[in-house]
């Protein structure tokens, strides 16, 4: 049993659809996911152990590609035992703030823990498998068994390297002051876009991550992506709790390790706001939001934010009226991706001049941030036709 990949869980946790098993762990094992709790965003963890008694895993996965919230493993730990089950931890994508003390660290209830190395770890791209040599005398041996030979041809050591070097920078004190600058970060963000009113899942975070939940302006994740792109804003689509398919999903992700590794604070956000970017990417594309669409929760905060303070109240995504609609979308003439895309690239609109204009903005802002092991990028010799 793994988190859905909808309600913020991982590809590899056993997705599948009505159809079709998508991923090796639903074709080669039997799965069956569990959901957050769509009034709140947070994992329903009542129907979580409800749903174990019925299917009776082997194996309960926690840890997710998109999910903002701490995690219960106390809880899932008990799920576990209930069932004689494993219990995994997948902490790729905060297993760098688990390090700093800046999550709840699985550890003490999980049987297996697993990472990549390359998020907020700030690592190569490598993974870590950790295991229990307290509980199964052959677990050693089967764990590493199934890396080599079962699954991996051999070691490169370089990656090997570059992971000891990640985890002595992991140990030092100022990599805790990064990952609590991300956690503070991420939280700024978040409070901005609701302060704008949009939507976010779970109304906010607590790690590095936001997600944001578009439906209610009549945007795909995908052309918000794609929008970005041109503008050269990195962030990605997702699915988000209530999707009804993977390839059509209603948000995006947003993280906020990359700029604060580059230096960025919780004073830089705001700043942001007031330049061009926020308010004309609100005006271009997102449009104003309408008012039965406004979320009425209020961001948490990284000291107070956790699942049991989390917002309680059920809100509907109601679909927005063609006036609603975001003027590059009017500009598109369909919901085609497509037509999206065109739009901006080939039209006569609006839509190039405003896109240049947000492009030039977001450089300027990106590069009054320095660059990680450059001390001086005044030297740093721009590419012809790129003026910031």
């Amino acid at each position: 049993m793994g988190l859905g990949l909808p309600d913020g869980g991982h590809l590899t946790h056993g997705y599948y659809t009505a159809k079709k098993k998508i991923t090796a762990s639903s074709i080669y094992f039997q799965s069956f996911p569990y959901r957050v709790d769509p009034a709140t965003g947070i994992i329903d963890y009542p129907q979580l152990e409800t749903n174990a008694n019925l299917f009776k895993p082997r194996l309960v996965v926690c840890g997710g590609s998109a999910y903002p919230r701490d995690w219960d493993y106390g809880r899932l730990r008990k799920i576990a035992d209930a069932q004689g089950a494993y219990l995994l931890s997948d902490m790729a994508h905060i297993s760098g703030l688990v390090a700093a003390g800046e999550q709840s660290s699985p550890f003490e209830h999980c049987d297996v823990v697993t990472t990549t190395t390359h998020k907020t770890l700030r690592g190569p791209r490598a993974g870590l498998i950790f295991f229990r040599k307290d509980k199964e005398a052959d677990l050693e041996a089967r764990v590493n068994a199934a890396v080599f030979p079962a699954c991996q041809g051999g070691p490169h050591n370089n990656t090997i390297a570059g992971i000891a070097v990640a985890l002595k920078q992991a140990a030092d004190p100022a990599f805790k002051a990064y990952a609590k600058q991300v956690r503070a970060n991420a939280a700024a963000m978040a409070q901005v876009l609701f302060k704008h009113g949009y939507r976010l899942q779970t109304d906010g975070t607590e790690n590095h991550l936001i997600l944001w939940d578009l439906r209610p302006i009549g945007l795909t994740g995908s052309k918000v992506e794609k929008i970005c792109d041109a503008a050269h804003i990195t962030l990605n689509k997702n699915a988000v709790a209530g999707d009804t398919s993977a390839l059509v999903p209603g948000g995006v992700r947003i993280g906020a390790s990359a700029l604060t590794s580059r230096s960025m604070v919780e004073a830089d956000v705001e700043p942001c706001e007031s330049r061009k970017t926020l308010p004309m990417f609100r005006s271009y594309l997102l449009a104003p939001i309408p008012s039965s669409c406004l979320p009425t929760s209020s961001v948490l905060s990284p000291s107070s934010a956790s699942p049991s303070n989390a917002p309680s109240e059920s809100r509907r995504v109601p679909a927005p009226s063609r006036a609603d609609l975001p003027s590059h979308q009017k500009e598109a003439g369909s919901k085609k991706l497509a037509d999206f895309v065109k739009a901006y690239e080939q039209g006569t609109g609006e839509a190039p001049k405003l896109i240049k204009e947000l492009k030039e903005d977001v450089m300027k802002f990106a590069t009054s941030f320095p660059l990680p092991g450059v001390l001086d990028t005044s030297s740093i010799k721009r590419p012809e036709g790129v003026n910031v």
